[in-house]
């Protein structure tokens, strides 16, 4: 009975031993891995680990980008019976060192000398981390700690014990064991750790498979970070399952050159991905000639008008939205979908037009990620769909008069708690009460407005989404995050961080000189270039959800300043508290506020910052418009 993942791959590489299953991109070239392939290096790390002496019950940490490496360790791991922890690349040391000290993990998956540098920086603070396995050897020489342990060398370890040990243990692993430890996303605080059973993962998989098949001959391009729970279910889930091809791309930087090389079946990207992507395009066009603009213009709004009455424009794709696809890596698409927080429908409907099969999905990690999702070919741009599977049951908890209320849910794949704590999610009587607000629209597809402690209602009582709104900032190409204010005020304000590369561009095609993100933020000509931006949005809302104030923010709001978590949603709490003078000073209705203050860079140097943010009034973005 394939119910675990070490059973699921056991049987792979006994039956389709062959066939591709993995891919990595290497110094320039693509190298496969066959399921045996696969099979073979996941059972050198399991008996690897427990020749050095793992065993079952213990928690076994991974740490780098998206690696073949990460998948095969997190099977050996569920193969030996221990619980696997994935950790963000991007989490700094004490993040690090809480997830490993709270867990006790025991060895740790390093992929190169950056974690490993990260980890020995801690080592002396975590004396249960016996083992650091590193598959990238350069930059190793140099370091003589006891606890290091080349991949290569664990694997020898393994080959050098009896095969049939692997037999016995992938046969002794059970179903209703934890095996994964899933981070939340800890938008208030650290985050929790919730508890998946094996057979509770590969049974959701089974599930959302039967929603959207997969099979031998999908391709998909591993980009979003393995801890996340969505990723856990697409790039081991779905891949050990349906035999889906799981490739991973040389380097962060390359992720778009590398996806457009496989030209994907499915992708899931999370939304901030996706607003990037647009904004990346309408910043091309900018610097194209006037001819190429003027047919991007023509294929917009044609394609557009379209997507309104349920079509697609065959003008549009002849002159423009066929050669975008193909640029951007999309031509192959049978599915796509976004995930993890809401998208906005501008963008939404950017994508629909283009030809993109978007879709979008909602869960919880709890949950073991989606559990609703929008049925193929829908323009619904404003819900979730609906559950995927039929003992899936959501429904609105205490709904006002309008219907809207928290969504709460249940199904038999949910999480088994928390790691190391007796706190428990918000479970009654056996639904999960997510904490988002939403509604069901005539068609019973679920609407996902807001986190219900992030509604916000301004001191003359207008009830408002601050997301929402954000994600209509967030369309244009030149914001990159937006947070909104306002609640218990008499009026909406936003504090703005501009996209640096676009907005750079622009500058420079204006010929306004500038120095860093701070001088060019500040620049006046910018200032007018996001109120235009601010303005048109505003056109779009009710006069009493209008930003009237807004400031660009010296600095980027970043996950490493606890801004943003991982997954890049905002903390509105650390937002509050750090920020609370500006935001104090733009009720108090000054133009401008002074600021010297010091940011700390990932590598720990400091930069003292001194200078003056310029409130932007209401007046002032309609002259800007």
């Amino acid at each position: 009975m394939t119910d675990t993942l070490p059973k699921l791959l056991e049987r792979n590489a006994r039956e389709h031993g062959r066939e591709i299953a993995l891919r990595e991109k290497h110094l320039g070239i693509w190298r496969a891995f066959t399921w045996e392939d696969y099979r073979d290096r996941a059972r050198g790390f399991a008996l690897g680990l427990r020749a050095i002496g793992v065993e079952a019950g213990e928690v076994i940490g991974l740490i780098g980008d998206n690696r073949p490496d990460w998948v095969m360790g997190e099977v050996a791991a569920h193969a030996l019976g221990c619980r696997s922890l994935g950790i963000y690349r991007d989490s700094m040391e004490d993040e690090v060192e809480y997830l490993l000290g709270f867990t006790g993990a025991s060895v740790v998956f390093a992929e190169d000398e950056e974690q490993v540098d990260k980890l020995l920086s801690i080592g002396d603070r975590l004396p249960k981390l016996r083992r650091i396995v590193f598959s990238d050897g350069r930059g190793m020489r140099k370091l003589s700690d006891g606890r290091l342990l080349a991949a290569e060398d664990l694997i020898q370890l393994g080959v050098a014990r009896d095969p049939l040990e692997w037999d016995a243990m992938v046969a002794a692993t059970r179903a209703e064991d934890v095996a994964v430890l899933c981070t939340t996303s800890g938008t208030t605080a650290r985050p929790k750790l919730a508890q998946l059973t094996s057979g509770a993962l590969v049974r959701h998989c089974e599930a959302y498979l039967a929603a959207d098949p997969k099979g031998p001959d999908d391709e998909y391009v591993s980009v979003l970070p393995l801890p996340w729970i969505m990723e856990q279910l697409y790039a081991v889930g779905w891949n050990l399952i349906s035999r889906m091809k799981v490739n991973f791309v040389e380097e962060p930087e390359t992720m778009m050159a590398d996806f457009r090389e496989i030209g994907p079946s499915f992708v899931l990207f999370a939304p901030r991905t996706w607003e990037a992507l647009a904004a990346e395009v309408r910043a091309k066009v900018m610097d194209a000639s006037p001819l190429k603009r003027k047919l991007f213009e023509a294929g917009m709004a044609s394609g557009l008008k379209a997507l309104e009455r349920g079509g697609r424009s065959g003008f549009a794709d002849t002159i423009l939205f066929r050669a975008l696809r193909d640029r951007l890596g999309f031509s192959n698409l049978r599915s796509a979908a976004t995930g993890g927080a809401a998208l906005g429908p501008d963008t939404f409907r950017f994508f629909l037009a283009l030809g993109v099969p978007l879709r979008q999905l909602y869960g919880q990690t709890e949950t073991l990620g989606a559990y609703t999702l929008q049925a193929p070919g829908r323009g619904d741009f404003d819900t979730v769909g609906v559950p995927f599977n039929a003992g899936i049951e959501t429904r609105i908890h205490e709904p006002d008069p309008s219907g809207v209320g928290e969504i709460v849910t249940r199904h038999p794949h949910m999480f088994s708690g928390y790691f190391g704590v007796t706190e428990t999610a918000d479970i009654r009587d056996g639904w999960l009460h997510t904490g988002d607000a939403g509604f069901f629209d005539k068609q019973q597809r679920l609407v996902v407005i807001d986190r219900i402690k992030d509604i916000a209602t301004t001191s003359g009582g207008t009830r408002f989404s601050p997301q929402y709104i954000e994600n209509k900032l967030k369309f244009s190409p030149y914001v990159a995050e937006a947070v909104v204010l306002g609640d218990g005020r008499p009026h909406l304000a936003a504090i703005i961080c501009v996209r640096f590369p676009i907005v750079s561009k622009w500058a420079e095609r204006n010929r306004l000189a500038f120095t860093t993100y701070t001088d060019l933020s500040a620049r006046p000509q910018v200032q007018a270039l996001i109120g235009a931006e601010v303005a048109k949005v505003n056109a779009t809302l009710p006069e009493a959800q209008r930003i009237r104030d807004f400031v660009l923010l010296y600095k980027e709001l970043d996950a490493d300043d606890e801004e943003l978590t991982r997954t890049r949603k905002v903390r509105r709490g650390v937002i509050n508290q750090k920020y609370g003078d500006i935001i104090a000073a733009i009720y108090e209705g000054k133009d401008s506020i002074p600021v010297d203050t010091t940011i700390t860079f990932q590598d720990g140097s400091r930069s003292r910052i001194r200078t003056t943010l310029l409130v932007q009034r209401a007046a002032q973005q309609k002259d800007a418009a």
